[in-house]
This record gives structure tokens, sequence and C-alpha cells, in this order.
């Protein structure tokens, strides 16, 4: 696989980079990355991966584009409300790059599909709003031995980590969060949310993606990254591996 003419001109300010450059530029578009939601986080990631250059995306979203997602979604317009999610992630992501390959999923994932759906994939990226979604796709991913970028938001904070719990010095989703699947969700529609730091999230989360595919930088995994947008600070805190997780079981 080569890059085209005009492939050198579109990643060019990722070809000269070092840390990428053109070998890195075809990982891109050789990857296969899900994506779980649409919403806040999903949405500039999506933006962001389809920018990239990332050759297949899978996108998971059951849900409906309300008038209330366009204060942060800003894949979407006010035209938009009413129509499926991922119907118009389809043609927005098809307008930004021919070279992307959208398959859209509208349904949710679920403990019983994640594994059939996630096969496959380099890397997934969560980004949806329940837990126990949360959940099932962590638990997928580490089955498989797919890197996990889980990123979450409410009200002004963020958090943001990357997840190989198989690997014996790295924790997984289960090690930070714990293991009730009936823990409550907290709603945006509640609580509220700062739009754009869902920007920031997702833009975030596509920058890991791109970490783990192309290994630019230092790795992130066991690392978990906090912001606080009202107190203007980020944080960056080691997680460590919980010996009475399960995902001890995995490692190897």
């Amino acid at each position: 696989m080569t890059l085209s003419d005009a492939q050198l001109d579109r990643y060019a300010r990722h070809i000269v980079l070092h840390e990428i450059g053109g070998a890195g530029q075809l990982r891109l578009l050789s990857a296969r990355v899900a994506v779980i939601g649409a919403g806040g986080i999903g949405s500039p990631a999506l933006q962001y991966l389809a920018a990239a250059g990332i050759g297949h995306i899978t996108l998971f979203d059951d849900d409906v584009v309300a008038l209330s997602n366009l204060q942060r979604q800003t894949l979407f317009g006010t035209a938009d409300e009413g129509r499926r999610k991922v119907d118009v992630a389809a043609e927005r992501v098809a307008a930004l790059n021919p070279d992307v390959q959208l398959e859209t999923h509208a349904e949710r994932v679920t403990a019983e599909n994640a594994a059939q759906f996630l096969a496959g994939h380099d890397v997934v990226l969560d980004g949806c709003d329940n837990f126990r979604t949360r959940l099932a796709v962590a638990d997928a991913a580490l089955a498989l031995r797919i890197p996990l970028i889980s990123a979450a938001v409410g009200q002004f904070e963020g958090q943001l980590a990357t997840y190989r719990g198989w690997e014996a010095d790295k924790p997984c989703y289960r090690c930070f969060v714990g293991n009730d699947p009936d823990r409550p969700d907290v709603s945006c529609a509640d609580q509220g949310v700062l739009g754009a730091l869902t920007g920031v999230l997702g833009s975030l989360a596509a920058m890991e993606a791109i970490r783990t595919l192309t290994g630019f930088g230092e790795d992130a995994a066991g690392r978990l990254l906090l912001i606080d947008a009202l107190a203007f600070r980020f944080r960056t805190l080691s997680l460590p591996k919980d010996p009475a997780c399960g995902c001890r079981h995995a490692a190897g």
C-alpha cells in the first residue's frame, strides 16, 4: 500500500511529523476503529478520526438527533432533528474524507453482542452515556485484547484513559470502576454539561486512538487524565492494577 498524490497532500501535516510519518499514516489508513456512541464525545471523535484517515470506522448508536443535542454534538445540525445519528454521521464522514469507510449499527452494544461487534478492530473508543454499556464494551475489549480508549464527561469535569488490562502491569476498566453494573447513570439532561468540554474529551480520545495506532510519544495506558474546567486544571494519575480484579487472569 502506497500513498497517492492526493493522500500525500491531504495528510501532509501528519507525514511531516517524525513520530508519525508516511508509515504511520499508512497504519491509520489500514486501521479499524470501533466508536461507541455518536454523542458529545463520539461526535468530535468521529470527525477527527475521519480527518486523520482512519480507514475503517464502525459506529454504534441507537439514538436519533434531538434539538438538545446540538449544544455539544457538532456532527449534527438543526435540520437533522429526528434523524438517526448513524445516518447523519455516515453523510458527514463521507463528505469529510472519501478514504474512510464508515460502517454503522443503529443499535446498542450489550454484554450479549459486544464481542461479536468488536472483534477484528484495532482500537475501541468508548464515549457512550451509560455504565452498563461501558462495562460490556470494556469486558469485550479485554477478552479480545483490543486497546480501549474510554472517555467520560459530566458538568465541568472529564476523564480519559487507555486500557490494556491483559498486560501484566496494566489495569483494565474494572480495576478503575469496580464491578457494579447497576450503579445509577448520571444524565447530562438532569445535571447539565459544558458543551465545549465534550469537544475537548472527544478530541483527546481521537488523539489517543491515533497514539495507540501509530505509537507516537509516551504510552498512556495505565494513566488517568482528569480535567476540571472550573479550576482550569488537568491532572494525570497512575492507575494500578487491582489484584482482586478478574483481569489478572487475562494477563500474560
